[in-house]
């Protein structure tokens, strides 16, 4: 059941032991707090900016240093969109931080059965749907415990990430 005070993504990764996976299934997000990386991005083809990633990198390195494993697989049409590569230039940083990051192109998840929103789950048993607009801005979150939805989320994680590219081998 959806719970109405749901708590941070700080909250629940403090509370997480084991693993915190992410599956992204969009081809582009509209957040308002990427906008000005992504101009820098297309005029350097970088995205490093340290006030974006430093927060990230320090957060996953302390869960990293409790025993936390992190992964995250991203799910993308090909030819992959602009904002795709532009996360992909990113990327670097999330595995810096202590992330393994794999990319699978679209076509090849055709047969897998996947939840309609991106998720976070924590220790196979709490999970973090991210809900956004149409145009990719931020809509909110949904925190659900059931074990039957974090058992949906983790095997579709799972099908995605056996099939998936290492992100060092996917070429955008």
């Amino acid at each position: 059941m959806p719970q109405s005070d749901s708590p941070s993504f700080e909250d629940l990764l403090s509370a997480t032991e084991r693993s915190a996976v992410h599956l992204e299934m969009r081809d582009s997000y509209a957040v308002t707090y990427e906008r000005a990386d992504l101009d820098a991005w297309r005029e350097t083809g970088r995205w490093d900016n340290p006030q974006y990633w430093q927060p990230w990198i320090d957060l996953v390195q302390a869960a990293t240093r409790r025993g936390v494993t992190f992964r995250r697989a991203r799910i993308v049409s090909e030819p992959v969109t602009e904002y795709v590569r532009f996360e992909h230039a990113g990327t670097v940083n999330n595995v810096t931080a202590g992330e393994e990051v794999r990319w699978l192109p679209r076509r090849l998840a055709s047969d897998l059965c996947l939840p309609g929103n991106d998720f976070w789950v924590f220790d196979d048993r709490v999970v973090r749907f991210g809900h956004f607009t149409g145009d990719g801005d931020w809509a909110g979150q949904e925190v659900r415990d059931e074990p039957a939805v974090a058992k949906l989320c983790s095997t579709a994680f799972e099908a995605v990430w056996e099939r998936a590219t290492p992100h060092a081998e996917f070429q955008v």
